[in-house]
């Protein structure tokens, strides 16, 4: 299990798992990173021992091993996420560390991003409009559009009424009804 899971970290760059396989994992990844980095035929015979997946010895000793040339230790981080659903049991991400020769970015200030901002428009050609009108036009076959929804929605209110009212009157006629008893039989005429 553990030659599995690090061997779709190392395909991966990250995993989801609990905090005790991740804790498990990191120094097992530490070490065959730390085997990448010699880069010779004897490291990657024992990587390839321990992980038994050539994809990502592969991955590991052209891609990894070369990106932490020059870091001693700590290529992994684990990151907690919370509690699991189902069981509750803590979960984490473990990764590798990123690149840290990237530059760190600035962020803009609102005259520089108004200043580029006007410069795109100026740029753009004579034939395509700056501003653009976003205000819905009404027409003829929207407005019947519209009574025609609101009569849809009277007539099914006066149709309720209308059958609401029928009932009543057609409970009124049985009643009014000399031909029948107060149970609503018929009486026996003997004729």
């Amino acid at each position: 299990m553990l030659s599995n899971l690090a061997a779709s970290l190392i395909k991966n760059g990250s995993v989801q798992t609990t905090d005790a396989k991740a804790k498990e994992v990191r120094p097992f990844v530490e070490r065959m990173v730390t085997f990448a980095r010699r880069g010779d035929l004897h490291a990657r015979r024992v990587v390839l021992s321990r992980l038994r997946d050539y994809l990502a010895v592969k991955k590991l000793f052209e891609d990894i091993g070369p990106r932490y040339a020059t870091r001693f230790g700590g290529y992994t981080r684990i990151i907690k996420l919370g509690f699991r659903l189902g069981d509750n049991s803590p979960m984490s991400i473990i990764q590798f560390i990123g690149d840290e020769r990237w530059k760190k970015t600035t962020r803009k200030t609102k005259s520089s991003r108004v200043k580029e901002k006007s410069a795109k428009a100026s740029q753009l050609p004579d034939n395509i409009p700056k501003t653009v009108e976003t205000k819905p036009q009404v027409t003829e076959e929207t407005s019947q559009a519209e009574e025609k929804k609101d009569s849809k929605r009277l007539t099914g209110t006066k149709k309720q009424k209308r059958s609401s009212e029928s009932r009543l009157e057609g409970n009124q006629a049985e009643s009014d009804n000399p031909d029948k008893d107060e149970a609503g039989e018929k009486k026996n005429e003997e004729v």
